[in-house]
């Protein structure tokens, strides 16, 4: 199977880890897909899909499928964007770092009636498709940039030190990593960016970022030094 990726290295690397090495796997890094011949490739990995949702219209027409990184942006609203029916399978990914390198892949499907063709071409990489509705957020990242953002504001009323509230949720949840220790591995860029999308598409309370967060993307600082 030939295979094309594009995306910021981080998470190009990881996808290279996820792939078997029999799969030809070729890397862009810049964020334009028109200078490609895309036709050669039987799968599309968009990673940088929901920064860059105008790139939609270069794959469009193609008769492939496309994988998009749809974390900060429902499916439906690209296409809507684009104007018009897409011709390629389009389906949504979980393409945070940290998420990406799992055998059981978070996606979504913009037609429901594909989602057994991405699920027979997964199974050929020896992938599992985790199926979710096509929404912002997703599962996975509105769950633990949820608890990231509360542990921002536990430390930020003077409750804990960050210290003490990632070994708190280490020892008494089971998780793999504290709050903040897990988002400086995810970057705070991708747990600001991907809250913010949320709490502008719902408007719920639960998703408003805390300042110290902000400020912390703004300063590009990570928590744990």
């Amino acid at each position: 199977m030939k295979i094309l990726a594009r995306g910021e290295k981080i998470k190009t690397d990881e996808l290279r880890l996820l792939l078997s090495s029999d799969v030809q796997l070729d890397v862009l890094d810049d964020t334009d897909l028109t200078a490609h011949n895309l036709t050669q490739y039987d799968l599309i990995f968009d990673l940088d899909f929901d920064s860059h949702p105008h790139q939609l219209k270069f794959v469009a027409s193609l008769p492939i499928s496309i994988v998009m990184s749809s974390a900060k942006l429902q499916l439906a609203d690209a296409v809507k964007q684009l104007g018009r029916t897409p011709e390629c399978k389009l389906f949504g990914m979980n393409a945070i770092p940290t998420f990406i390198h799992r055998s059981l892949c978070e996606v979504s499907a913009y037609d429901e009636s594909q989602k057994e063709h991405l699920e027979n071409v997964f199974a050929k990489l020896n992938l599992t498709c985790s199926w979710v509705e096509d929404r912002v957020g997703m599962v996975t990242p509105r769950i633990v940039f949820m608890i990231i953002n509360e542990a921002c504001y536990t430390f930020q009323e003077g409750t804990a030190s960050m210290q003490d509230i990632d070994t708190s949720m280490k020892l008494g949840t089971n998780y793999p990593f504290g709050p903040f220790e897990w988002a400086d591995k995810i970057g705070i860029k991708y747990v600001y960016e991907t809250l913010n999308a949320l709490y502008n598409d719902t408007k719920d309370e639960r998703y408003k970022i805390c300042p110290l967060l902000k400020t912390h993307y703004l300063r590009d600082q990570k928590f744990i030094t």
